[in-house]
């Protein structure tokens, strides 16, 4: 093999991986042009065609994804072996990708990283938030942070956060027209503001549990968002009921502008985890992340 296919097939990986020769361009710091003449040349070289090519995406084809699934494992084990020899350095160092929640974002991990990262300038971090649940593997994210009852069970979790529940709260002012929910099933009949998953594009079907009876409602209103600060704000302005992680709303019902609804119907979740694939040799960099974010119970870590 020349020394120019290697870089070929890295530029391959990345294609295929995002399935997006504009994606894969902005990534790799090269034009769409350069990266699809490049694709097309090592097709050449090899004798096959590696990607399909339509005016909507890029997939591989079936020799595309058998180079695909044969390389990538393989550029990972460079990349940790590479990354391994940061622990020869005086200080820690990398890149670390994270996908997470904006809840997890604001509440968990930045609180924790902010004041962590100031002593580590040459550890990078990467916060990728969106409310869907993301293959950390196939999209080489170094971990996750997701509820502990979501991780997969071949991931290593490590508690980095408290239990909390999800609350249906509204205003004052929105309740004063609106007849008091006492189940459940009452919210259908409620303007109710709506969370849209990322991945999954459906819309959230609203969980409730009580004495062992547990209920998913799908909700309908006029206001739709992926993000949970602006479900809250929505719901100060009187826009209908919102179902939000408690710890966003407990300065608002403290101070009177939310009111609590269906307490009863709201049990604790498992509090967030930051999970990664139990193969992969952790990093310097992987290890102050973990560290800085590892759960304190009472001056215990658990």
């Amino acid at each position: 093999m020349q020394r120019e296919d290697m870089k070929d097939l890295l530029w391959f990986l990345e294609v295929a991986r995002e399935q997006s020769f504009t994606k894969a361009a902005a990534k790799l710091g090269t034009s769409q042009s350069t990266l699809s003449q490049t694709i097309k040349q090592l097709e050449e070289r090899l004798g096959v065609r590696l990607l399909t090519r339509t005016t909507r995406n890029v997939a591989p084809t079936d020799a595309g994804e058998r180079l695909f699934q044969s390389l990538s494992p393989r550029i990972e084990e460079i990349e940790a072996d590479i990354a391994s020899l940061a622990a020869f350095r005086d200080t820690p160092s990398g890149t670390v990708r994270l996908t997470l929640s904006d809840h997890a974002l604001q509440t968990t991990v930045w609180p924790k990283l902010r004041p962590v990262l100031l002593n580590y300038p040459d550890v990078r971090v990467e916060l990728y938030s969106d409310n869907g649940m993301r293959n950390i593997v196939e999209e080489r994210f170094d971990a996750g942070v997701r509820l502990g009852e979501s991780v997969d069970r071949d991931m290593i979790a490590v508690r980095i956060g408290p239990d909390w529940r999800m609350v249906a709260v509204a205003s004052p002012d929105y309740l004063s027209c609106h007849q008091m929910p006492t189940t459940p099933q009452d919210l259908v009949g409620h303007a109710c503001i709506n969370m849209r998953q990322a991945t999954a594009g459906g819309l959230y079907a609203w969980e409730f549990e009580k004495d062992g009876r547990e209920l998913r409602v799908r909700v309908e209103g006029q206001l739709t968002f992926n993000t949970s600060m602006a479900m809250i704000d929505a719901a100060l302005s009187g826009y209908g009921v919102a179902f939000v992680p408690d710890d966003l709303a407990t300065d608002h019902l403290a101070a009177g502008r939310l009111v609590l609804l269906l307490d009863d119907w709201s049990p604790a979740f498992t509090g967030y985890h930051l999970y990664y694939p139990s193969r992969r040799q952790m990093s310097p960099a992987m290890t102050v992340v973990l560290n800085a974010l590892r759960y304190k119970s009472g001056g215990q870590l658990t």
